[in-house]
């Protein structure tokens, strides 16, 4: 699934929070993810607010400690704790980013980092339950319209900062911004370091099959605009319909690039929009190995995908090829294994069951890992025969 976002107030964690929920993630599951923590004495409320003529969804967190100080360890080892393992995996990286900005700031190491307003509770329900949200709604891709940036001052513990302040600037490397005619924080370092986590990609709204809409509401009140961020939840066309899609093979030859970059520049490829992308054993000039990089690239990202592939490998050039992609109808669904609830890809021919579940599941149970994919074929073989 696609989330995509419209941040016509800005973009705060409770913000992006609140317009998950408004796109039906369940609250409970929410409130599951952030509990596997083992954060005690919070509570979230959600709410419906009037905000500027649209109704929007709120959240609230209450809680009985009013400390708002943590050593950068200590959120990411709460954040870590988080069930299922996607959402921990997602909040970590999110921790890891603001953690990343403040070090920097101030100059000190990780281990000697304190996170003040950034290291209450409020902070790790917003970052665990937006990454329990998105795991809930089973959403592959966020793409966002650019994010509006106040100006002014905001308190902090040291005092009054810029807008943006210094950490949020850090965190918005690479994305895309406009300036706005307010004197407020419009984007704070949390929504910044959970789109950053993410790997939100910057566009129109893509084609897509819209399954919801909803608002999340900020708790300001903006002199010119509703404080609010929309979101629109949508399945691809492509993979919902089928059917042949034009795009564009992207090629790079490289000999003198390591297996870590490599992998690493996949992930981010697929991060940022591409519809595919593989690596290729050859043999190269003088007989030295070497890999050709393929990215599979939808038309209207063609270009930041190119640019991003020979930045990451250092390569002086790439080919392009037109080519047609036939995707074949396919949908994602649920069947039940020892116990649990297994997330599967249906497709005409096979359903493949998710191997991150999968895995979780081996590991809890201590079954074998291929054992548990067999039940899964055969729960969503037997779902498929009696039409469930």
């Amino acid at each position: 699934m696609i989330v995509w976002l419209n941040p016509v107030g800005g973009a705060s964690g409770d913000m992006l929070l609140s317009a998950l929920l408004s796109l039906g993630a369940p609250a409970g599951a929410v409130r599951d993810a952030v509990a596997s923590t083992g954060l005690r004495g919070w509570e979230l409320e959600v709410t419906t607010r009037d905000a500027g003529s649209i109704l929007a969804t709120g959240v609230r967190v209450r809680t009985v400690d009013t400390a708002t100080a943590r050593s950068a360890r200590e959120v990411l080892d709460l954040v870590a704790a988080a069930r299922p393992e996607p959402v921990a995996r997602l909040a970590v990286r999110a921790v890891s980013a603001i953690a990343a900005a403040e070090a920097g700031l101030h100059g000190v190491g990780l281990d000697e980092l304190h996170l003040h307003e950034l290291g209450g509770h409020d902070t790790i329900v917003d970052i665990v339950g937006v990454a329990a949200a998105l795991h809930a709604l089973d959403v592959t891709e966020i793409v966002s319209a650019p994010l509006p940036l106040g100006a002014g001052l905001v308190d902090s513990r040291h005092g009054p900062l810029p807008v943006p302040a210094p950490a949020t600037l850090r965190l918005l490397t690479g994305m895309a911004v406009t300036g706005a005619p307010v004197q407020a924080e419009t984007v704070t370092p949390t929504a910044a370091a959970l789109l950053h986590a993410a790997e939100v990609r910057f566009a129109p709204m893509p084609p897509m099959v819209v399954r919801a809409s909803g608002w999340g509401a900020g708790t300001r009140t903006l002199p010119d605009r509703p404080n609010v961020l929309g979101a629109v939840l949508g399945e691809p066309i492509g993979r919902t319909e089928g059917g042949l899609s034009p795009m564009t093979l992207i090629e790079t030859t490289v000999d003198d690039v390591t297996g870590e970059v490599l992998a690493y520049t996949v992930q981010v490829l697929l991060g940022l929009g591409a519809a595919d992308v593989w690596i290729v054993p050859a043999i190269g000039k003088k007989g030295r190995p070497a890999q050709v990089v393929c990215v599979l690239a939808p038309d209207d990202l063609v270009g930041a995908l190119e640019g991003r592939l020979l930045a990451e490998t250092g390569s002086l050039g790439a080919r392009r090829t037109r080519v047609e992609r036939h995707a074949l109808p396919r949908s994602a669904g649920a069947v039940p294994v020892a116990g649990t609830a297994v997330d599967v890809k249906r497709g005409p021919h096979r359903a493949k069951p998710e191997y991150e579940r999968l895995a979780e599941l081996a590991r809890a149970t201590g079954r074998p890992l291929r054992e548990l994919a067999a039940l899964a074929e055969a729960a969503a073989a037997e779902e498929r025969e009696t039409g469930g």
